[in-house]
């Protein structure tokens, strides 16, 4: 029901600033859960939301190491090609992302000469694993040379709103599923979630995570 005295102008301009808020206090909460991620692995991090154009990296924090990962704020990341890609095509609900999906399946058949159902079938398994293990990982697809791995941050009612990222260099980051990377990655997009008010009383948890699907 419409509030009274209210144009639906005023409502959007009112609604799409809450969103803006929400988002901003996101980024201010991530914050020292990625410096401290960053501090735990000495590895470079990152804070991921989706936006306009898909997964988007909104902040990261380097390691500062010898040898470096380094991002760029704003980047979009491809969503069956890097780490953080493939745990929001998991866990992120969206009509456009799974347009962005069969884009993206139909390009990678073109270039591999190869059926797009064939590597749709082979994608739907890999979604399945992340699922599991609740946690997405990719080496050297997006970034030649490049570890990632990337879980999902769920807010108060149970929808993935970002994701965080750890990045590094194939040889020295380990990609086993049970390994101190990926643990700690998965203990830091826990940690912001539940400050995001997930698993409090009236969260509606896991029944709201229905996953993207790809239509091809």
């Amino acid at each position: 029901m419409p509030t009274p005295g209210v144009t639906t102008s005023a409502r959007f301009s009112l609604e799409l600033g809450l969103a803006s808020l929400a988002r901003l206090d996101l980024v201010r909460l991530a914050g020292p859960v990625l410096d401290d991620l960053c501090e735990r692995l000495g590895e470079t991090v990152a804070l991921a939301m989706w936006g306009n154009h898909g997964a988007t990296c909104v902040r990261w924090v380097e390691a500062g190491g010898p040898v470096t990962v380094t991002l760029r704020t704003g980047v979009v990341l491809p969503l069956t090609a890097s780490a953080t890609g493939l745990a929001f095509a998991a866990f992120y609900r969206s009509p456009y992302l799974r347009r962005m999906l069969d884009n993206e399946v139909l390009a990678m058949a073109e270039v591999r000469n190869a059926t797009p159902t064939a590597l749709l079938e082979a994608l739907t398994v890999r979604l399945d694993e992340i699922r599991r293990r609740g946690i997405a990982r990719a080496s050297g697809s997006f970034n030649p040379g490049i570890n990632g791995f990337s879980a999902p941050v769920f807010d108060h009612t149970g929808h993935m709103v970002a994701a965080i990222t750890s990045l590094g260099i194939i040889g020295s980051f380990d990609l086993d599923w049970d390994s101190p990377m990926a643990q700690s990655t998965r203990d830091a997009a826990a940690t912001l979630s539940r400050r995001l008010g997930h698993g409090s009383v009236d969260s509606s948890g896991e029944k709201q995570l229905a996953p993207a699907r790809a239509s091809l």
